[in-house]
């Protein structure tokens, strides 16, 4: 069993929401943590169509069990309904509810009982690199971080299946759009903005519809969990910037798949962008694990300055190169920022084999940058 990073003590006191892409390992963890809890999963046929038919009897049921009983719902977004029972048990039982899903966006677009602050939200990222012994970043870069897809030498087959249960289950299932065709082309359309700035007027032209439509459709990569958009950040000094979100989608296997990159090797261009997308993947999931107050975001100037990731209030600045040896013209974006900025700490994280300083620049190897990240010595 992998150690996940993510922690669940808090169902000792609390409820909470747990959400995560599919495959991400939800119910492996969760069952596997609390192998005695009464465990509801409603991706089984008969236990979806029990409660679907009468959500009451979730109330009747679990009445029977003593106070402050702990019930995990895995699934939840399929029933929406429950939610008025396990608000009513969580008041008048307090037993305390995990409750499941790959998909928050059904819930709140039909205006359901999110429980009213009383479940807090936790969410489960792909696989990390401090989750895996002997972690292979090479393949990290190509395969992404799913567990299915990591731990395999050659994902691509699993991520062709992947990508289309996604289509099929999630977004079919749930009704979110009526033009699959449509959709499936703006994902690849997607790809190609994969770690760059958002230009909707261009995507949509490329997709052949509106704008808004595609808005709509980045807002469905976010609201199932299969993309994020990192804002700008917008703090100026001096220098005017650019206040449009980037995007990336949530594993950089997802990404190379839809981009038909293959057999990425430090050195090309292609890998370089891989690269980036994992460590910015990397930093997500520390800081979403940490539940730090630090956000993340990236800041570029109109004139074309930029620095990758941007940790909290111009704390951390954070470039990323696939070079083997960082060199001067490597940190313009970083001495422009702490122009800006002079309190910063001032970080690249590249290929290089030992870490150094230039300046008052760290220059990081991955892998150390990683073993720094995770272990919270970098903010």
């Amino acid at each position: 069993m992998f150690s996940r990073k993510i922690n669940l003590q808090d169902s000792e006191n609390e409820s909470f929401f747990l959400w995560g892409a599919r495959q991400t390992g939800k119910s492996t963890l969760l069952q596997l943590t609390f192998p005695n809890t009464r465990y509801i999963d409603l991706l089984k046929s008969d236990e979806f169509e029990r409660y679907n038919r009468r959500a009451s009897l979730l109330r009747e049921e679990l009445s029977l069990l003593p106070e402050n009983e702990l019930i995990i719902i895995d699934e939840i977004q399929k029933i929406p309904e429950l939610l008025d029972e396990v608000q009513w048990l969580m008041t008048n039982k307090n037993h305390r509810f995990i409750l499941s899903g790959s998909s928050a966006r059904k819930l709140r677009r039909s205006g359901v009982n999110l429980l009213g602050g009383r479940a807090i939200r936790k969410h489960l990222y792909p696989f990390v690199s401090a989750e895996i012994p002997d972690f292979d970043l090479i393949k990290a870069c190509n395969n992404g971080m799913m567990p299915r897809h990591y731990l395999v030498d050659d994902a691509s087959k699993r991520i062709h299946a992947y990508v289309g249960d996604y289509l099929q289950q999630e977004i079919k299932a749930e009704a979110l759009t009526r033009n699959l065709k449509t959709f499936s082309h703006f994902m690849e359309i997607a790809a190609l903005s994969n770690g760059e700035i958002l230009n909707y007027s261009n995507i949509a032209s490329e997709c052949g519809v509106s704008a808004p439509t595609v808005k709509e459709y980045f807002s469905i990569l976010e609201e199932t969990l299969i993309g994020y958009t990192i804002p700008a950040f917008t703090r100026n000094v001096k220098r005017r910037v650019i206040q449009s979100p980037k995007f990336y989608y949530f594993d950089v296997g997802v990404a190379n798949f839809l981009l038909k990159r293959r057999s990425l090797f430090p050195g090309s261009v292609e890998f370089g962008h891989a690269f980036e997308h994992f460590i910015i993947q990397e930093i997500i999931a520390y800081v979403g694990y940490s539940e730090s107050q630090h956000s993340l975001s990236y800041w570029r100037t109109t004139s074309g300055y930029e620095v990758d990731a941007v940790i909290g209030n111009a704390n951390v600045a954070i470039e990323i190169k696939s070079t083997e040896e960082v060199h001067s013209h490597h940190t313009r974006g970083l001495k422009a920022f702490s122009e800006e900025f002079p309190g910063a700490r001032l970080i690249i994280v590249s290929m290089d084999k030992n870490p150094r300083r230039m300046n008052e620049i760290d220059v990081l190897p991955a892998m150390n940058f990683l073993t720094m990240l995770w272990n919270g010595e970098l903010f």
